[in-house]
Parts: structure tokens; C-alpha cells; sequence
């Protein structure tokens, strides 16, 4: 392995302690604002008003901000550029809780010589100020979102893109995310995958697709043959 491409949220992030208050309450802001029906609003979204949370299959938790819209459009009386605003507005504000110690990690993997990359579902401006705001934006060669313009995962053109712009093999570079989204991207980008479990997926429903599943990002050097710190 040359270079780890990761998924940000679920993965970089916990991604309840992130976004699952900022997406129940977000849901129900837009539900009483555009004149929807909150229950529905919650069904469809997989959210949890009374807990705050995100449900496990919600489609949230690796769909893009487009299909964020999509599903909120039927259900809202609201344009679309109030849509985008709000969650542009949610995403600004939201305080990214790492998964685990960030900087000591990236700079112990960059020592050892690894590329790092993010592919993420998310926008990228979003991503790098969620990044910068942590201060480890610049261990990354490159962040790519879903409106970079190489798709979104499951298909795998971020992680095709990510492999040729550092002009290695994709079977060199190992996707770490928390989804099985992520993981067939990487799959089908001739990558091998390793997933996370600070999503909201569990062992099982990751372990078919998985070369390894690991507690968090945290194992990454031992399970790389790193020699302990």
C-alpha cells in the first residue's frame, strides 16, 4: 500500500456525535417551515426527532446533498435554494467530533511514507472547512466530494480519480470508510477496503465486504504492519 483514501463522515468523524442532532433538528426545522408533515419528514429522512439522532438505514448517512433534495422536494412546499442554503448553513455550523485523535494519527501515516486522500459524499468546500477548523486539512493530497465531478460512491470515479492523480495503481491505494458505500466504491475501483465502525453500520453488515473491519481509523497503523509507537 502507497496511499489511504478515506470517507469523512462515520469515519473521519463519529458520525452520530457530528450530525445526528444537526440532521433530526435540521429535518424538523424544514418540516414546520415548509409546511410538511414532521412524521413523514422523519420517516423518509431516518431521523429521530425525540432522541436527535439518525436512524441506521436512514438515507442520510451516505447520500449526497442532492439526494438529500430529492427526497425533501415532495414532501416541502420550500425552492430549492432554501434547501441548499439550510443545509450549507447546518454543514458551516456543525462541530466535527474526530473519531479519534486526527493530527498524531495523519502525521504518523504520512511518516511511514502513505498519500492520504478523502472521497466523500459531502461537498468539498464543506469538507475542507470542516477539515481546516481541526487543523489537518493539509495532510491530504487531494479531497474530493461529490460535486468535484467524478461522482459519488458507490460509484467509483473519486476513487479512480484519486489513484490516477497520484499515478498509482488503485490495487496501492486501500479505501477506509464506515458504509458499504464506500467500500464497493473502493471495490469496484480495484481497491482493497477496509471498514470503520464509528459509523452507524455494524460488523456484520460490513464484514462481507470488508478486507478488514476495525473499531476505528486508531488501528489502521497496526493493521498496516506499523511498528507500535
Amino acid at each position: 500500500m502507497r496511499a489511504i483514501l478515506f470517507d469523512k463522515d462515520g469515519t473521519l468523524f463519529d458520525f452520530q456525535r457530528t450530525w445526528g442532532a444537526a440532521l433530526s433538528d435540521l429535518m424538523m426545522a424544514l418540516a414546520r417551515e415548509g409546511g410538511g408533515d414532521p412524521e413523514q419528514v422523519a420517516r423518509v429522512t431516518g431521523v429521530d426527532p425525540v432522541a436527535r439522532r439518525v436512524l441506521r438505514d436512514s438515507p442520510l448517512v451516505a447520500g449526497t446533498q442532492a439526494e438529500t433534495m430529492a427526497l425533501l422536494r415532495p414532501l416541502l412546499s420550500l425552492p430549492d435554494h432554501v434547501l441548499l442554503a439550510r443545509m450549507a448553513a447546518m454543514a458551516e455550523q456543525v462541530e466535527p467530533v474526530p473519531a479519534v485523535a486526527l493530527a498524531p494519527l495523519f502525521d504518523r501515516l504520512r511518516g511511514a511514507g502513505y498519500l492520504l486522500g478523502i472521497a466523500t459524499n459531502d461537498q468539498e468546500d464543506a469538507t475542507r472547512q470542516q477539515l481546516a477548523r481541526l487543523g489537518v486539512a493539509d495532510r491530504f493530497e487531494r479531497i474530493i466530494g461529490a460535486d468535484s465531478g467524478h461522482g459519488a460512491k458507490p460509484a467509483p470515479g473519486m476513487c479512480h480519480a484519486f489513484a490516477a492523480g497520484l499515478d498509482l495503481p488503485s490495487a496501492e491505494v486501500v479505501m477506509v470508510g464506515d458504509s458499504t458505500h464506500d467500500l464497493r466504491a473502493g471495490r469496484a475501483a480495484g481497491m482493497p477496503v477496509v471498514a470503520v465502525l464509528t459509523g452507524l453500520a455494524e460488523a456484520d453488515d460490513l464484514a462481507a465486504e470488508a478486507c478488514a473491519v476495525l473499531d476505528d481509523i486508531g488501528a489502521l497503523p497496526a493493521w498496516l504492519g506499523l511498528p507500535p509507537v
